[in-house]
């Protein structure tokens, strides 16, 4: 669980990022729920936009990803939401400390 320093810091990091993946018309399916998963083990912090056309509410999405990938849902504005997952392997973020 992220406390609201960590989160900030986050923010602050994920802000000039481009959405690495984008929920379409069909709205969040396994298959993109399994891609996920790989994303984060590899960057740790993304960022996931929903189309227009979605039918999907981004909270609830941000949500259903975080919980069947062990994420954080860190922030969501608009159509756009903000992951975060330490990875296993390929550790990157360090909070600051204090």
């Amino acid at each position: 669980m992220l406390n609201s320093k960590q989160i900030k810091y986050l923010r602050k990091l994920a802000h000039p990022l481009k959405p690495v993946f984008q929920i379409g018309k069909a709205g969040l399916v396994e298959q993109q729920i399994k891609e996920l998963d790989a994303v984060l083990e590899r960057r740790e912090l993304i960022k996931v936009s929903l189309l227009q056309n979605t039918s999907e509410d981004a909270g609830e999405a941000g949500e259903r990803i975080a919980s069947e990938t062990g994420a954080e849902l860190v922030q969501v504005i608009g159509h756009t939401m903000i992951l975060y997952r330490e990875s296993k392997e390929h550790t990157r973020i360090e909070f600051p400390r204090g």
